[in-house]
């Protein structure tokens, strides 16, 4: 891809979300049309999630915790955790495993599988829904 395309793509995800304190929507990003790494990085440049991961699961998925105020929403879900692995970006960290995808990200949002899917389903996104826990549900976009 360009990297021309890529930054002002960045950019344009960037200008989108508001600074700390306002709610900001997820929803675009999450129809599955950009990198990991611009997604990740815009919103790194935004202020809204930490720039290091807080964790990194064995299939190389890194969970980066909202900064403090934020307030993001996935398909008018609250969320509590961005995750994301891009091959290649040294913001990720690799996992002790076969990592999952060379580009894939995401939202861990609360509210139940069955009530996300539905919304997801509506908005007419190709993301993947996935069940975590009870009222604990992960949006994921995989590039591969």
């Amino acid at each position: 891809m360009n990297k021309y395309l890529v930054t002002a793509t960045a950019v344009a995800i960037a200008a989108a979300l508001p600074q700390a304190g306002a709610c900001a929507s997820l929803d675009d990003a999450l129809h599955c049309n950009v990198s990991a790494r611009t997604f990740i990085h815009s919103l790194i440049d935004a202020g809204q999630i930490d720039g290091e991961p807080t964790r990194v699961e064995s299939n190389s998925i890194n969970a980066f915790n909202l900064v403090k105020g934020v307030d993001l929403r996935a398909f008018g879900y609250p969320v509590f955790a961005i995750v994301g692995y891009e091959e290649g970006d040294p913001i990720f960290r690799k996992g002790s495993g076969t990592r999952l995808s060379r580009s894939a990200y995401g939202a861990v949002v609360w509210g139940s599988t069955p009530k996300v899917k539905a919304s997801v389903d509506a908005a007419h996104s190709n993301a993947i829904v996935h069940h975590v826990a009870p009222f604990i549900t992960a949006i994921f976009c995989d590039r591969d």
